[in-house]
């Protein structure tokens, strides 16, 4: 991915498996989120190819617009929080399943002519938030208003909603920023349970404890450029990885 005449990402390749949780870290500017930009159709990469296979099938995701994208089967979370702040938490969650509501009615043609299946797809709707807000714990604050939450359980009503629209893969931008070594502990065991259902997480995310954690495999980046790709003991091990990002010397 070329900016001018600087490059962000350059050749990297590397494959999210099914089912599995692939971290990619790196110093700052090492190309991370420009990464997931590209991936997620916030960027088109300038050459290259990004391929998501599921169901059977192989979507070129470089060709996609970012809605397509989504449709597609890939659903993302940011560095910022970025929820409804005013919508109850049980709203934020049936707003990021708007296209299979609208789907229901044919994009509204079947609401006229009174043929909807609207009203059995609002229960879907809402019985899929419901089960989303009781994995993330947040199922006794269903009717708050999401700006009334504290901060760690906005984070995890972030991935909640991106979850309700059952992705394929799933992108998380430092899920763990800002939470404390308890929250931390309960990001961890929800990344792993939402894997354990077999979908597909990408995770960019400074804290190597959460990281040597629940990684899989471990994706690393410097310059735009990627250095390794191995599992996490390897990765600890790896003397390129010490020296451009974890630090010289045997720290833990």
């Amino acid at each position: 991915m070329r900016f001018g005449g600087l490059t962000a990402v350059n050749a990297v390749s590397f494959a999210a498996e099914r089912g599995a949780i692939t971290a990619i870290i790196g110093p700052n500017g090492a190309g991370k989120t420009t990464l997931f930009n590209c991936i997620t159709g916030f960027y088109r990469p300038s050459e290259g190819a990004i391929t998501l296979h599921h169901e059977g099938r192989d979507t070129a995701l470089h060709r996609l617009a970012g809605h397509k994208i989504a449709r597609a089967g890939v659903a993302r979370t940011f560095q910022n929080i970025r929820l409804f702040q005013g919508m109850t938490a049980l709203e934020n969650l049936l707003v990021a399943q708007h296209n299979r509501l609208m789907a229901a009615t044919g994009f509204g043609i079947g609401a006229v002519l009174g043929l909807s299946r609207y009203p059995a797809a609002e229960r879907d709707a809402i019985d899929r938030a419901r089960h989303w807000l009781e994995m993330t714990a947040l199922l006794d604050r269903a009717d708050d208003p999401a700006g009334s939450l504290p901060y760690g359980a906005q984070r995890r009503l972030e991935i909640a909603r991106a979850m309700c629209t059952e992705p394929a893969l799933l992108c998380l931008d430092e899920p763990a920023a800002g939470l404390n070594p308890r929250e931390s502990e309960a990001l961890s065991a929800l990344l792993r349970s939402i894997r354990d259902g077999g979908c597909s997480l990408l995770l960019i995310e400074h804290d190597m404890s959460v990281v040597m954690g629940i990684s899989d495999r471990i994706v690393v980046l410097d310059h735009g450029a990627k250095i390794a790709d191995a599992a996490p003991a390897v990765i600890r091990a790896d003397a390129r990885v010490i020296a451009a990002y974890l630090g010289e010397g045997d720290e833990e």
